[in-house]
């Protein structure tokens, strides 16, 4: 039985140790969105300033058609840029994020199922039907929880994937229109 409470106590610590790297990537990824906001809030305020400027310097609608050309498209392909970089910080983040589930889901597994074989190694005689009722619910929750991460990474690369191609297909569309 101490095995079993020595197996169950550091399943816990793996615990909090597994909460504290979460709440460190959580604060990484506050800070890194905060950072990226306030300087594109900056870059914003900067390129707005400029744009007051050149507007008062306009004296006529050709130059105003003209110099709105000239604004356009960098404006979008900032747009586009900050994006890219909040949708980068954030896969990164969730990336980490899903390995240190996957591999405390893993440890968690193991700790979990040799508890339970110790326990059923000292099951009364008799019990078998039990046991195998118990030993067949952990391999279908265990193939169950199988098919849910494999349809989340399909569900995951299929996202990155359109992701990748709204970039693609906006970036033609500024190529384009220049």
């Amino acid at each position: 039985m101490i095995k079993t409470n020595e197996q169950f106590a550091a399943a816990g610590k793996a615990a909090i140790e597994s909460l504290l790297t979460l709440a460190s990537t959580s604060l990484t990824t506050t800070e890194r969105l905060a950072a990226l906001n306030i300087n594109t809030a900056r870059a914003f305020l900067a390129d707005s300033t400029a744009t007051a400027g050149a507007l008062l310097a306009v004296k006529d609608a050709q130059g105003f058609a003209a110099l709105q050309a000239t604004i356009a498209k960098p404006a979008v392909e900032k747009a586009v840029a900050y994006s890219r970089s909040v949708y980068e910080i954030l896969n990164e983040s969730t990336s980490g994020l899903t390995q240190l589930v996957e591999g405390q889901t893993a440890e968690l597994k193991k700790t979990f199922a040799a508890a339970i074989e110790q326990s059923l190694k000292s099951a009364p005689a008799g019990s078998e039907s039990v046991v195998a009722v118990v030993k067949s619910a952990l391999a279908q929750a265990d193939s169950a929880y199988e098919t849910l991460a494999q349809s989340a990474k399909q569900a995951k690369a299929t996202i990155e994937a359109n992701v990748a191609a709204a970039n693609a297909a906006t970036v033609k569309l500024i190529a384009k229109a220049a």
